[in-house]
């Protein structure tokens, strides 16, 4: 399946869930914000939302500052 990640095409194998995504990106214990086809997935759905052949997903750091 192909999905495009921030705008980059990324290939995997099988099926993917966001968690999935985020843990093949090093993000897993990350604080992220992520976006599938312009809907924000809340993070207590990332292991059950499955992504899908042409998904585009953004993934959005939360940086604290002051």
């Amino acid at each position: 399946m192909e999905i495009l990640v921030n705008g980059e095409p990324r290939r995997f194998e099988g099926s993917l869930t966001v968690a999935d995504l985020l843990e093949s990106m090093g993000l897993a214990q990350r604080r992220v914000a992520v976006e599938v086809n312009r809907e924000i997935v809340p993070r207590s759905q990332h292991g059950r939302h499955p992504l899908k052949q042409s998904d585009r997903v953004e993934v959005v750091f939360a940086i604290g500052g002051g």
